[in-house]
C-alpha cells in the first residue's frame, strides 16, 4: 500500500459548525447535498452549512417536540419528544432522521413542517443504525432503514408506507442498495456480510473474511464492486462476479471503519475510522494508492457532494469541533482555459 496520494486538497475549516455524535459506533451523521450544501447533527438540531455564504441554519430541532405536519396512514401524529437522533440521510430534497428509540422523522427540505414520524418498533433494543435514500426501480425516492432489531425496512418517500420489512438473526448495522437497484448489501453484528434481492428479501450470497461486526457498506457506480467496512480496522473491496476472497483489504492506522463512501465518478473510495484518519483510496490504482487525511478528533461522518468537488468531515471535539472541507484537486493543462 502506497501513500502519498493527492486527490483532494484543504480548502476550508469552520469551528462555527460543531457537529456531535450520539453514539460510538454510528457516524452517519453529515451528508453534502451539493458542494457547498451540508447538512450535519450538532446535538438536537439538524443544521445546515452553506460554505458559499458561511451561513449555518437550523432546519430541524428535536430537542421539544416533533409533529408531523401531513397526514398519511401510519404515521405517528402526536409525534415525539427529546428524540435522540442516532442516524442521518439526506438526498436531493429529502431528510430522514433515525433515532435511538426506533423513531423516523422524514422532512422535506423544500417544505416547512414534518411530512413524516413513525416508530418502526417497541422493541427494546430498537436504534435506527443506518438509513439510505435511493430513486427506487419503479421510480419516485424510497429509503431503507436498518434497525438493532434485527430488521430492514423499506419506505416509500411519497405516501410513507412501509413496502417491506426483512428480518435477521442478528442487528442490522448497515444497508447500501446497488446502482441496479436489485442487490442491497446487509452488514451488522455477524462476521458475514450478506447479499439481498432487494425484492423479496432472499440472500443471494454472504462474504466471508471479516473478523468482527461491520458498519459500514458502500457500492461503486459500476455495480460490480462493493465494499465492507469493519471493527477489525479492515475494509474489504469484493467483486459481485467472485466472491471467493476480496479484490482488496485495506488496513485502517487505529481503529474500526466507521463509514465507506465511493465517490460519485466511481475513482476514489473513502473510509473514516473512529476518529482522527480519513483513507481516500485510487480505485484506478486497485487501492493500492491512498492519500491519508489526518487531523485531531472523533469523525461524526464524511462526506462527498454528488459532483465530487467537495468532501466534508465532521470533527465532534469538546473544545475544538468543526467541519472540515476539502476540494478536489485538478490537474488543469494551459489549454484547458480555452475549452
Amino acid at each position: 500500500m502506497q501513500k502519498g496520494g493527492n486527490y483532494y486538497e484543504f480548502f476550508h475549516n469552520t469551528r462555527l459548525v460543531k457537529p456531535t455524535i450520539l453514539h460510538f459506533q454510528l457516524r452517519n451523521l453529515v451528508w453534502a447535498t451539493s458542494k457547498h450544501d451540508v447538512y450535519l447533527m450538532s446535538n438536537y438540531s439538524v443544521m445546515h452549512w452553506s460554505s458559499l455564504s458561511g451561513n449555518l441554519s437550523e432546519v430541524l430541532n428535536f430537542s421539544g417536540h416533533v409533529a408531523p405536519t401531513e397526514k398519511h396512514a401510519g404515521s405517528l401524529l402526536e409525534g415525539f419528544m427529546q428524540t435522540q437522533i442516532s442516524t442521518l440521510a439526506v438526498k436531493d430534497n429529502f431528510l430522514v432522521a433515525g433515532g435511538f428509540q426506533g423513531e423516523l422523522t422524514c422532512k422535506r427540505l423544500d417544505k416547512e413542517g414534518v411530512s413524516f414520524c413513525t416508530r418502526t418498533t417497541y422493541d427494546d433494543n430498537a436504534i435506527t443504525n443506518a438509513v439510505e435514500i435511493y430513486d427506487s426501480l419503479g421510480g419516485g425516492m424510497h429509503f431503507m432503514a436498518s434497525n438493532n432489531d434485527c430488521g430492514i425496512r423499506e419506505y416509500d418517500m411519497e405516501r410513507f408506507q412501509l413496502l417491506n420489512h426483512f428480518r435477521y438473526p442478528w442487528p442490522v448495522n448497515h444497508t447500501s442498495i446497488s446502482p441496479d437497484r436489485r442487490v442491497v448489501a446487509v452488514v451488522g453484528d455477524h462476521v458475514d456480510g450478506l447479499l439481498m434481492d432487494s425484492q423479496n428479501g432472499k440472500t443471494i450470497a454472504k462474504v466471508v473474511g471479516h473478523l468482527d461486526y461491520s458498519f459500514a457498506s458502500a457500492w461503486h457506480p459500476d455495480g460490480c464492486i462493493f465494499a465492507t467496512g469493519n471493527q477489525d480496522k479492515t475494509s474489504r473491496v469484493w467483486d459481485i462476479r467472485n466472491l471467493s476472497s476480496p479484490i482488496a483489504v485495506l488496513k485502517n492506522n487505529l481503529g474500526a471503519t466507521r463509514s465507506i463512501r465511493f465517490s460519485s465518478d466511481g475513482q476514489f473510495m473513502m473510509v473514516a475510522e473512529p476518529a482522527d484518519f480519513v483513507h481516500i483510496y485510487s480505485t484506478k490504482a486497485d487501492y493500492k494508492k491512498r492519500q491519508e487525511i489526518d487531523f485531531f478528533g472523533e469523525i461524526s461522518g464524511v462526506s462527498a457532494s454528488p459532483d465530487d468537488e467537495s468532501l466534508y468531515i465532521g470533527i465532534w471535539d469538546r473544545t475544538y469541533a468543526s467541519l472540515l472541507q476539502y476540494n478536489r484537486r485538478h490537474t488543469y493543462g494551459y489549454l484547458d482555459s480555452y475549452f
